[in-house]
């Protein structure tokens, strides 16, 4: 909470900087106009389709509603189609956004102090802050070029035994993770969910970003490939659709065994806690996803090309733009260097010099660019000499003009 006060402050101080700061998506792909089209091809859907009465409809759209959510099933055919995921629509939890699901799921699986959340290092501030509302002790593991270190896994997991502890879950963003941009290979992937099962871990498989390919590479997510049942899916809208909506989901299709013997699915577990939290997902908010689901014949990959092509454009601009203002030479020179992702919205700058709120403050007032410090998502005080650069809520021409101011500030700061 402090971080985000922080940086609105920053933004609302100096307004005439530009951003490389949120990483929400780029407002001029979306079309106000085509809302009511949507939510009139989801009404079409109820009546022409399953036959409800209008009645019927009346009460599905002002009423509370399911507790799980009444798109479940459009859902489960657009995750098959676009990501192979093939899930039980009743296994589908549809939440307010995906930081709900984050915080059901958590409540849910963490009955015991002993538990701990395993995370990357650095990790997406909106899980370790979920875990620290809930009093969830969270361990960072470290992450490399391809995602979690396995060893390093293996030894955090058998260390918390030892002390008396069970690593109950990780969290992890396998394609183009906030903060850092890393996306993992599939052999990686492979072996993290081989890890899972001997150590009897689950894991929280966050994708918001898997669509927004720069190379046009598509990697299988976790939950395709898991034949054990060991990954919890945390979807969202947000990125692809309609963010305003605040529509999310979970694949929850673990069994659980209750006291009196009886079995269920993990989504039932977490439809209670979520009744408790939200009652549920407001119904005007699904219906509108329900008619893009449907208006995009249940694939939303295609229907984000001109999003994914905006998103690599400005990832090239950005990379490009770095590389011209500051070739090998100079940044060699300078102690400066960045990763290079696949995708997705965010990148990694390094500095020799401390990337702290005090730099920014003067990047701010002095040379008119905002960027997040990094030091923000590492739970173990890490990061220090880095900053994110979020590239998707601006144009390509601003994104190359940030990258001259960027380097402007670089230039005095790393001389």
């Amino acid at each position: 909470m402090e971080v985000m006060n922080f940086l609105n402050e920053i933004t609302s101080r100096h307004p005439e900087a530009i951003s490389f700061g949120p990483g929400r998506p780029y407002e001029g792909l979306f079309e106000v106009e085509r809302i009511g089209e949507y939510l009139d091809t989801y009404v079409r859907h109820l009546s022409d389709d399953l036959g409800r009465t209008r009645d019927e409809v009346r009460t599905l759209l002002f009423q509370y509603g399911r507790t799980n959510g009444h798109i479940h099933e459009l859902v489960a055919r657009t995750l098959v189609n676009d990501e192979g995921i093939r899930a039980d629509p009743e296994s589908v939890v549809v939440t307010v956004g995906c930081q709900e699901g984050m915080l059901i799921a958590l409540r849910a699986l963490f009955a015991r102090p002993s538990d701990v959340l395993l995370v990357p290092s650095p990790c997406y501030i909106g899980i370790t802050g979920a875990a620290r509302l809930l009093d969830i002790e969270t361990v960072p593991v470290p992450e490399g070029e391809d995602g979690i270190d396995p060893e390093a896994l293996r030894s955090t997991v058998t260390a918390l035994r030892r002390a008396g502890k069970r690593a109950r879950a990780l969290y992890v963003v396998p394609d183009f993770s906030n903060p850092t941009g890393t996306c993992m290979t599939v052999p990686a992937r492979r072996r993290l969910l081989e890890l899972a099962d001997v150590e009897d871990l689950l894991i929280l498989e966050d994708n918001p970003y898997g669509f927004f390919t720069r190379t046009g590479t598509r990697r299988p997510t976790l939950k395709a490939l898991d034949c054990l049942r060991r990954v919890i899916y945390l979807g969202s809208f947000a990125k692809t659709c309609f963010p305003g909506a605040r529509v999310g989901y979970v694949v929850a299709d673990q069994q659980v065994r209750m006291p009196d013997g009886r079995r269920t699915l993990l989504a039932e577990e977490l439809s209670k806690v979520k009744s408790m939290v939200t009652v549920n997902t407001p119904a005007l908010s699904q219906a509108v996803i329900g008619g893009m689901l449907i208006t995009h014949d249940y694939g939303l990959r295609k229907a984000n090309k001109a999003a994914t092509d905006f998103y690599r454009e400005n990832l090239t601009t950005l990379l490009d733009c770095l590389d011209r203002l500051l070739p090998p030479d100079r940044r060699e020179a300078a102690g400066i260097h960045w990763n290079a992702p696949e995708g997705g919205f965010f990148l990694t700058l390094t500095l020799p010099v401390p990337a702290d709120n005090a730099l920014l403050e003067v990047s701010a007032r002095d040379h008119g660019v905002i960027w997040t410090p990094m030091s923000y998502f590492y739970p173990d005080g890490g990061g220090r000499h880095q900053m994110r650069l979020s590239l998707s809520y601006l144009t390509p021409d601003q994104v190359t003009e940030g990258a001259s101011r960027l380097v402007s500030l670089l230039e005095r700061s790393c001389a």
